[in-house]
């Protein structure tokens, strides 16, 4: 891979984080419109998780990967911590292909940034339930679906506006 390769996926990497930090604002401000109380901060960390039962899917995906790995069980101790990682791990790596495939076109990556989002969204209920993380997609509502494609829409265009953004 030549070093302007490098480039495109390094500010991929970058504006896909950016990416994710917008998506977190939206749905943090969706959690405080539907009664939510805690602070940002304490909200995006995931303050007080403290078992795998509770833990998002990015928790259990992180908890999946580490344990197969490490061929031992993880304490619920981790569950906060590895939602972070997988979180954050997942959102910022996905713009290494959206910067490649960006580079590669020679076009402005505006216009993608919704079939960007929208794909890293059908992914997950790919990917997800073959973990037995989610249910499959048919067994969601509209109202769920919709939801969770909105706020990946928004990591989308955030992503493709960073990326158009950043030297």
């Amino acid at each position: 891979m030549g070093a302007g390769y490098g480039r495109a996926a390094a500010r991929g990497v970058a504006a896909s984080a950016i990416g994710t930090l917008a998506m977190d604002l939206f749905l943090y401000r969706r959690y405080r419109r539907e009664g939510g109380a805690s602070g940002f901060g304490p909200w995006e960390s995931s303050a007080g998780l403290a078992s795998w039962d509770d833990a998002p899917a990015p928790a259990k995906v992180g908890r999946r990967m580490v344990e197969a790995a490490t061929r031992r069980e993880l304490s619920p101790r981790w569950a906060r911590t590895v939602n972070n990682l997988t979180h954050w791990g997942y959102g910022a790596s996905a713009g290494a292909p959206f910067g490649l495939a960006a580079r590669g076109r020679g076009a402005a990556p505006l216009r993608s940034g919704l079939p960007f989002g929208a794909g890293v969204w059908a992914s997950g209920y790919v990917i997800l339930p073959a973990l037995g993380v989610y249910r499959p997609i048919w067994e969601y509502d509209l109202a769920t679906l919709g939801k969770d494609l909105g706020a990946h829409l928004v990591f989308g265009v955030s992503t493709a506006v960073a990326f158009r953004a950043l030297p």
